[in-house]
Parts: C-alpha cells; sequence; structure tokens
C-alpha cells in the first residue's frame, strides 16, 4: 500500500514495563501477557490515517533486541576459561563486546522520527529511571524526535504506585506529549501512536525535519520494491538479530539457555 510518508518509531523503557505487548496491541489488535524476554516481537508496521493522509508507522522495540545483542556478546565472553586465558585477554574481549554494544544501541536510537517512553504505573522504579532513559534518547536520536510519555497499564490503577499528575509533570517538564495507557485493554494505544504521528506531520509542515535526510526518520513517497532493501538502519537491525537468535538457538540445544 502507498502512502506519502513512513514513519520510524522506537519504544524504550524498563524492561517489563509492557513495550512488545504495547507493540503487538497496536499492530495486530490483540493481548498476549508476556513474563520474559522471548516474546520475538521487536518490529512491526502499521498504516494509519493522519489529516486525511495515509501515514506507515515502523516501529522497533529497541529494549527487546538490543537485550538479544547483549545475550550473544556475554555468551562470547564466556567462552573464556580462566585457568589458560589471559585475564587481560578476556578484559580486552569484554571491552570490545561492550563497546560494540553500544554502538548498536546508537543505532537504534538513530533514524527515529518518534519514540514512545514507557513507564509501568504499578512501579515506581520504572517511573524513577525515566530520567536516564530520556538521557540516552536526546543524546543518540535526532534532536527533532517526537516523544510521547506512557503510562502503562492503567487497567491496574488499583496497584498504582505513580499517580497521572506525576505522570503529566514529567512530560511538562521535559515537553513530552503524554498519555496513561492499557496495553491489555487497548485503552489509549491507538491514540499514543496517532498523537505522535500528527505532532511528526506538524513539524515536517513547519519545516522542521529535511524529509529529503532519511537519518531524520521520514520517508517520503512509495515503499521500494521488495527485495531492494530497507535502508542502513534495518539491514543492520536484520543482521544483528539473525546472529543473536543464532547464538541463543545454538546455547538453547546444549541446554544452557539460561545465563
Amino acid at each position: 500500500m502507498s502512502y506519502d510518508y513512513l514513519f520510524k518509531y522506537i519504544i524504550i523503557g524498563d524492561t517489563g514495563v509492557g513495550k512488545s505487548c504495547l507493540l503487538l496491541q497496536f499492530t495486530d489488535k490483540r493481548f498476549q501477557p508476556v513474563h520474559d524476554l522471548t516474546i520475538g516481537v521487536e518490529f512491526g508496521a502499521r498504516m494509519v490515517t493522519i489529516d486525511g493522509r495515509p501515514i506507515k508507522l515502523q516501529i522497533w522495540d529497541t529494549n527487546h533486541a538490543i537485550w538479544k545483542i547483549d545475550f550473544a556478546l556475554r555468551l562470547d565472553c564466556q567462552k573464556f576459561d580462566f585457568n589458560f586465558v589471559d585475564k587481560h585477554l578476556f578484559k580486552w574481549h569484554r571491552r570490545l563486546a561492550q563497546e560494540s554494544f553500544r554502538s548498536i544501541t546508537r543505532s537504534y536510537y538513530r533514524g527515529a522520527a518518534g519514540a514512545l517512553l514507557v513507564y509501568d504505573i504499578t512501579r515506581r522504579e520504572t517511573f524513577n529511571h525515566l530520567a536516564s532513559w530520556l538521557e540516552d534518547a536526546r543524546q543518540h536520536a535526532n534532536p527533532n524526535m517526537t516523544i510521547i510519555l506512557m503510562g502503562n497499564k492503567s487497567d491496574l490503577a488499583h496497584r498504582r504506585a505513580v499517580s497521572k499528575e506525576e505522570g503529566e509533570q514529567f512530560a511538562k517538564e521535559n515537553g513530552l506529549l503524554f498519555l496513561e495507557a492499557s496495553a491489555r485493554t487497548a485503552q489509549n494505544v491507538e491514540e499514543a501512536f496517532t498523537r505522535t504521528a500528527a505532532k511528526i506531520l506538524q513539524k515536517i509542515q513547519e519545516g522542521v525535519f529535511d524529509v529529503s535526510n532519511e537519518s531524520s526518520g521520514i520517508k517520503v513517497g512509495h515503499v521500494r520494491p521488495q527485495g531492494s532493501g530497507g535502508g542502513e538502519m534495518e539491514l543492520l537491525l536484520k543482521e544483528v538479530d539473525v546472529a543473536a537468535d543464532c547464538r541463543y538457538m545454538e546455547v538453547a540445544e546444549r541446554g544452557q539457555s539460561s545465563l
């Protein structure tokens, strides 16, 4: 299907706040309760209409995919046996792995026009960590990226540990959009993605984005022919994801899937 614009999104936040569930609810309109990091939902896409214009949203659940990368890197480091290998060599290998991890992390932030910064309203620590996530995003991402703060699990308001007013205040102080939502009931999930898209479209119309530069996370026009590739960021993610999955399966088959 053709579109006027393609917007790239990332979803960031602590583990367990419901990032993959929000993505699945938006793209597939279904809820799948998840209690580990192996859901396998790290990318999704969907067409929406904003101000009468067809927009394609391409969404990356960054934390899940980055965890898999780190998993593979740590497995490589664990190959070393301190009885036979010099500790300096191990430290060098570990440092190289960490540098690669940081480089890949930066690649996720680059080329994103929008971000969903998610916390769990029932877990205070996930709210307390927002400043760190926001700092990373603003350090590595396009300065014009639109960010919406999402307090997930509004269906569990009786277990609330973060008030709605606190979320609103954090968003106001940091120039973010804000919504509380529920991946389980779908409340405000659609609105979170479309409000972000509407803000990005507004910035395009105001000339904030250079849409001729795809590093802005925006692509103009029609989908490329199948097989022509999807850009540097997508190719990197696919290559890394395949490598991490292969390493994970290799260890799982040996009965060592837990670190």
